[in-house]
C-alpha cells in the first residue's frame, strides 16, 4: 500500500529511533496552546468552513483535559507530540483534519518549544530572585563579621563577610540580565513561517503572535525554522550561572575544611562517611560544583549539533532539546537547594579573626599609611615587605611589635599607626565606592534591595506581556 510517496511502512527499528516522544511529550499543553491560536486565526481569515473553528477548538480543549488528567497515552508509532495530538483531535472531531492548514511541523515545533521554554525561564528567573534575596539577607547578617579575603588562595586583606556575599549578589544579578536576554530573544512567534518559505494562504501572523503573548512574528521564514540561537542564549546564561555556583561552592568547601574551619555549613546539607565517623562532607556543594560541568557540556553539545547544518531544517535539530531539558532540570535543582543552604551558613568569628591575626593581612594598610606620610608607594612596599620578612624570621607578628621596633625598621612610622592596626579599622577605612568598608557594604545592600525590587517588578510586567490570551 502506498503511503503518500512511500511504498513501505516505516521499519519497526526506525520507529523507535525516529520518535521524539521522550523529548517532546512534556510540551503537550504548549502544543495545544499553539494549535488553539492557529485555528482561531484560520477561522478569522476565512480559511475554515463556517462553524468548524468552534468544533476544532472544542476538540482541542478535550485533548487538553485528557493530557492533564493522564488519560491520553501517546503512541510511539505517531512519532511525536504534535502528531499524537492531531490524531486524537481528528478522532474526536473529523474537522480536526483541517487544523494543519497553513502550518508545517517545522514552524509548529519552533512555536511549541518557545512557549514551553518561555514558561520555564520565567520560573527560573523567579527562583533566581529568591537566591538574590538570600544573599542580601546573608550580607546584612554578616556585614560586621570580619574574615580574610584571598588572592591566589593566600591570605590577602581583611574584608567584611557581607562584602563577600554582595560580590555573589552582583554575579548572580548579571546572570539575571543574561536570563532576561534569553527570554526576550525567544519571544518571537514562528507560526506562519511554514516548512521554510511561508505560505500562499492569507495567514494573519500578527493575530497568532498576539494570542500567544509573543512580541512580534519572526522576520524571516528561513531563519525561523533553521536557527536555535534562542536555545544557545539560554545555555549561555546557564553556563555562566553554573560557573558562578561552582566557584561559590569551591569557596565554601575550602573554608569549611578543618584547616580553615571558620565556615559552618548546616548539618542538614552535609553527609557523613560510611567508614569514618568524624566526617562531615559538603556533598551538596560538591554536587553543585560537579553539575556545573554537565551544564557546560549541554551548551557545547547544542553548538556542535548546529555548527555544520545547512539551511534550513534538518532532523539533527530534533536532538536540540535533549541537553536543553537536562540543563533546565539541573539549573532548577541548584536553585532549589542553594538558597536554604546559604541561609543557614554561619561563621566562627573568633576562629576567622585568629587566622587573620596570625598573618600579615594588614601589610597593605601600613604601606598606604606610609604613602600618606609622603613615602612613594614602591618604596613603602619594599620597606613593609622587608619588615614582614624579618618578622617571619623572628616568629613575630605585627601585633607583637613595639613602636620602637616599628621605627627601627621604618623610621617614618609614628604612634598614630598603632591605632590603625586593628581588623575593624582596616575594614572600616576601605571606604571607596564598592569597597569592603562597613558603611560601603551597608550602601551596597540598600542599593541591592532596590535593584531586586526593580527586577521583581520587571518580571511581573514580563509575565503580563508574555501571557497567552486564549482563555480556558
Amino acid at each position: 500500500m502506498w503511503k503518500g510517496r512511500f511504498k513501505e511502512d516505516m521499519a519497526q527499528v526506525v520507529l523507535g529511533f525516529n520518535q521524539s516522544l521522550d523529548l517532546d511529550w512534556r510540551m503537550a499543553e504548549h502544543d495545544i496552546e499553539g494549535s488553539l491560536a492557529h485555528v482561531r486565526m484560520l477561522g478569522a481569515a476565512g480559511l475554515l468552513p463556517s462553524g468548524e473553528t468552534a468544533k476544532i477548538e472544542a476538540g482541542l480543549r478535550q485533548v487538553q483535559r485528557e493530557v492533564r488528567d493522564g488519560t491520553f497515552q501517546p503512541s510511539e508509532a505517531l512519532e511525536d507530540v504534535h502528531m499524537n495530538i492531531e490524531d486524537r483531535l481528528t478522532a474526536l472531531e473529523p474537522a480536526g483534519a483541517r487544523l494543519h492548514t497553513g502550518r508545517s511541523r517545522n514552524d509548529q515545533v519552533a512555536t511549541t518549544t518557545r512557549l514551553y521554554l518561555r514558561d520555564r525561564l520565567l520560573a527560573l528567573e523567579e527562583a533566581l530572585h529568591g537566591l538574590l534575596a538570600v544573599l542580601l539577607d546573608r550580607a546584612e547578617h554578616h556585614r560586621e563579621v570580619i574574615v580574610s579575603g584571598y588572592t591566589h588562595l593566600q591570605q590577602a586583606q581583611p574584608i567584611s563577610l557581607g562584602h563577600y556575599w554582595m560580590a555573589w549578589f552582583e554575579a548572580f544579578t548579571r546572570d539575571c540580565g543574561r536570563l532576561d536576554f534569553a527570554l526576550n530573544a525567544l519571544n518571537e512567534c514562528p507560526l506562519g513561517a511554514g516548512a521554510l518559505a511561508g505560505s500562499t494562504l492569507p495567514l494573519d501572523r500578527e493575530m497568532t503572535c498576539r494570542l500567544l503573548g509573543f512580541d512580534h512574528p519572526t522576520r524571516n521564514s528561513l531563519d525561523t525554522v533553521a536557527q536555535r540561537d534562542y536555545m544557545a542564549d539560554y545555555h549561555h546564561f546557564a553556563a555562566l550561572f553554573a560557573v558562578h555556583v561552582s566557584r561559590l561552592a569551591e569557596d565554601l568547601i575550602i573554608w569549611s575544611t578543618q584547616e580553615y574551619g571558620w565556615l559552618k555549613l548546616p548539618d542538614a546539607f552535609c553527609t557523613g562517611s560510611s567508614m569514618m565517623p568524624q566526617k562531615k562532607n559538603p556533598d551538596v556543594l560538591e554536587l553543585s560544583r560537579g553539575k556545573a560541568g554537565q551544564i557546560l557540556g549541554y551548551m557545547t553539545g547544542l553548538l556542535f549539533t548546529i555548527k555544520g547544518l545547512p539551511m534550513t531544517y534538518d532532523r539533527d535539530l530534533q536532538e536540540d532539546k535533549r541537553g536543553l531539558w537536562a540543563s533546565l532540570d539541573t539549573v532548577e535543582s541548584l536553585l532549589r537547594v542553594l538558597p536554604p543552604l546559604l541561609s543557614r551558613t554561619e561563621v566562627d568569628e573568633a576562629l576567622a579573626r585568629a587566622g587573620l591575626e596570625r598573618g600579615f593581612a594588614l601589610a597593605t594598610d601600613v604601606a598606604e599609611y606610609l604613602v600618606q606620610k609622603g613615602v612613594p608607594f614602591r618604596e613603602a612596599h619594599w620597606k613593609v615587605g622587608r619588615l614582614v620578612g624579618w618578622c617571619v624570621e623572628q616568629g613575630l607578628h605585627f601585633r607583637d611589635l613595639t613602636l620602637e621596633q616599628w621605627k627601627e625598621h621604618i623610621p617614618e612610622v609614628g604612634e598614630d599607626l598603632l591605632k590603625l592596626l586593628t581588623l575593624e579599622a582596616s575594614v572600616a577605612r576601605r571606604s571607596t565606592y564598592g569597597g569592603t568598608g562597613f558603611e560601603q557594604v551597608a550602601r551596597q545592600i540598600k542599593e541591592g534591595q532596590v535593584r531586586l525590587e526593580s527586577l521583581r517588578a520587571a518580571l511581573k510586567e514580563r509575565r503580563q506581556r508574555m501571557a497567552v490570551r486564549l482563555g480556558d
